[in-house]
């Protein structure tokens, strides 16, 4: 039983290991994007679920993390076909976030991340596209990842922004992380190389962050930055707020072309927020989004210069914790403005990200993020679980 945390569209989905390996012996949620044979997928919205019929094989993240002995049960409700960081969501209800109750858990692997944080799942995949494993892993108290995009399959998963959209998981402890990464990159990242050496803490995206959030995470980022060399600098010159606008702009703009004849011929019932911003998106104009291209392709030379294969930038995932549930449209669109700030940076870059949980002064989830660059993501999530060891257990989230 989902225990009253909402987290599950269908917790009786159960698929039974396919082969065995590091992850026999743990249970999985998957976010209802994902295809599993015979269950038709919701993607949050009651019309979707209604126009489209079941699938007839696993996605293939899926399958990969059956063949690893992973065993599935639940897929997870997800924000409105996955167009929101909220989590709450009109038709389905909103998941419970375990770790700050009475807030919303973050979207849109919303249920994904419910059921990771309140232990009904060792660990959890969702999408991640403009921060949906990140925001709700700061939220929820989680460790999540969004890898190098391309890196995991994206084969069997309904898509939002294809040039943006990427298999992200989340779990209670960075070592589980890991051996999730393991299986889905397998051998598919670049080599390892050196060790990260550098640590780069971009002060445009501290500042993004709310003061009490900032305090909760300067004194990890204090403890880590003792042990490399850590400088500050600024990440956006044209400032973030340009750098989001860029990313709106290409999101926007991929999300209509995708969506927009299945919304034009079915007018499904969207939630609030949801059906704003996909009128929003129906009047970005092409021209606009070939003129944001070479703008995405010049940040994204910037950033890998910057990186290189030892660096990491250091920023909050997060503005802030979790904000309570049932807030005004304008609040909840001022949170998410800054939230996507953050989230861009790697989402515009193609870059891996992963998260990990700290303890805010008032006992609320805030996370700290390290973006690498392009395909160190194994060697990213190897940092985080030796970092997490070395460094974090007296500040990390109970």
């Amino acid at each position: 039983m989902q225990n009253g945390f909402n987290a599950y569209i269908n917790e009786h989905v159960v698929v039974e290991p396919t082969g065995t390996g590091p992850l026999s012996g743990k249970e999985f949620a998957v976010k209802d994007v994902f295809a599993i044979a015979g269950h038709a997928n919701s993607a949050g919205n009651p019309d979707w679920l209604r126009t489209h019929g079941p699938a007839i094989a696993h996605a293939e993240a899926v399958a990969r993390l059956l063949s690893r002995g992973g065993r599935l049960r639940g897929a997870t409700i997800t924000d409105e076909l996955m167009f929101s960081l909220n989590g709450e969501n009109v038709h389905y209800g909103t998941p419970v976030n375990p770790k700050a109750p009475g807030s919303i858990p973050g979207g849109s692997s919303s249920g994904s991340a419910s059921a990771a944080a309140a232990g009904l799942a060792d660990f959890a995949l969702g999408t991640d596209t403009g921060g949906s494993v990140r925001i709700p892993s700061s939220y929820c108290g989680l460790y999540g990842i969004r890898p190098t995009h391309g890196l995991v399959s994206l084969d069997g998963v309904i898509p939002l922004s294809a040039s943006f959209d990427t298999v992200g998981w989340m779990a209670r402890d960075a070592a589980t992380l890991l051996q999730v990464g393991e299986a889905l990159i397998g051998g598919d990242a670049a080599p390892a190389g050196g060790a990260f050496k550098r640590l780069l803490f971009a002060t445009d995206a501290w500042d993004v962050a709310e003061a009490d959030c900032r305090l909760a995470l300067s004194g990890t980022a204090d403890v880590l930055q003792g042990a490399m060399d850590a400088s500050r600098l600024i990440v956006a010159s044209q400032g973030l707020e340009s750098w989001f606008a860029t990313f709106r702009t290409i999101q926007g703009y991929e999300i209509w072309s995708v969506h927009g004849a299945w919304i034009t011929e079915h007018r499904p019932k969207f939630g609030p927020g949801i059906a704003e911003r996909f009128a929003w998106s129906a009047t970005i104009a092409r021209g606009d989004y070939e003129r944001a291209l070479p703008v995405r392709q010049r940040i994204r030379e910037s950033l890998e210069e910057l990186l290189g294969d030892d660096g990491l930038l250091v920023i909050p995932t997060a503005p802030c914790a979790a904000p309570r549930i049932g807030l005004t449209g304008a609040q909840v669109e001022r949170t998410r403005a800054r939230s996507m700030q953050l989230s861009c940076i790697a989402g515009l870059g193609g870059l891996p990200q992963a998260t990990m949980p700290l303890k805010g002064g008032d006992g609320l989830p805030v996370g700290l993020s390290f973006v690498a660059g392009p395909r160190q993501d194994a060697k990213l999530l190897r940092w985080i679980r030796d970092a997490a060891s070395r460094a974090l257990p007296p500040q990390t989230v109970g």
